[in-house]
């Protein structure tokens, strides 16, 4: 296991090395992670939604992970690990601010498209959940998110995306593939059981809400941007920003 302070030169090296890659190789990369955490969440809700009461949801929230496994493993991009990584090169004077907004846009768009592949595609072509009782509790999940105040959603995204970048973290200090696991697969449930809001998850399963005519795409937007800057706070604010400080060379 590294050191905190070598995890933090670790994640400012990368931060350097994903603002540089070739933009055609940021698209790719994004879409499948953006695919990568819906096919988590579509996971979560097939298994939360077929095992009645809390149980249902601890055992979805113990197989969304998956996701963010396969991404982190096989290399590819996801905005809210972004936010803490190129955050975190921006406040070591790595890269620029220009570095970053470009970044998280070009991450983020991507991986919108694919969590919004994913949710006509698969959940709704290949009716992975269009039966019930899947589909009932997927519409269900999805106005649980939308249905709530701006502040709601966006101190949510806080508390998800600090964890996520606690995840990322911790498993940027593992030195083999079962160790990142681990450090991936226990605080990522976490925020699922919690119910804290993803932006990236949520352009899964609103989205596929709004396929089945339940909700609009107005709703969409008005809960990414709440969500979204409460990651970026999350994932900023209190993962880079306070790790930056605690580890500061003097």
């Amino acid at each position: 296991m590294k050191s905190p302070e070598e995890i933090l030169e670790y994640t400012s090296d990368l931060s350097v090395a994903k603002v540089k890659k070739p933009l055609l190789s940021k698209l790719i990369l994004a879409f499948i992670g953006g695919a990568m955490v819906s096919m988590g969440y579509m996971t979560y809700l097939r298994v939360a939604a077929a095992i009645p009461g809390g149980a249902g949801v601890l055992v979805g929230a113990a197989l969304f992970p998956t996701g963010l496994v396969a991404i982190m493993l096989g290399g590819a991009e996801l905005a809210t690990s972004n936010m803490m990584v190129v955050g975190l090169g921006y406040l070591r004077k790595r890269v620029t601010l220009k570095d970053v907004l470009l970044n998280w846009l070009t991450v983020t768009s991507m991986n919108i498209v694919g969590a919004i592949f994913v949710a006509g595609v698969l959940g709704i072509g290949a009716q992975v959940l269009t039966g019930k009782p899947y589909l009932d509790f997927a519409i269900n999940v999805a106005h649980h998110k939308i249905d709530v105040a701006f502040l709601t959603a966006f101190l949510s995204g806080i508390g998800c995306n600090w964890l996520v970048g606690m995840a990322a973290w911790v498993a940027y200090g593992a030195k083999d593939a079962a160790g990142k696991i681990l450090a991936i697969w226990f605080i990522i449930t976490i925020f699922v059981v919690l119910g804290f809001q993803h932006s990236i998850a949520n352009s899964f399963v609103i989205p596929f809400a709004i396929f089945e005519g339940a909700a609009t795409w107005g709703q969409f937007v008005g809960n990414f941007i709440p969500v979204f800057l409460g990651n970026v706070v999350g994932g900023v604010g209190l993962v880079s920003l306070l790790f930056s400080i605690a580890y500061k060379k003097h």
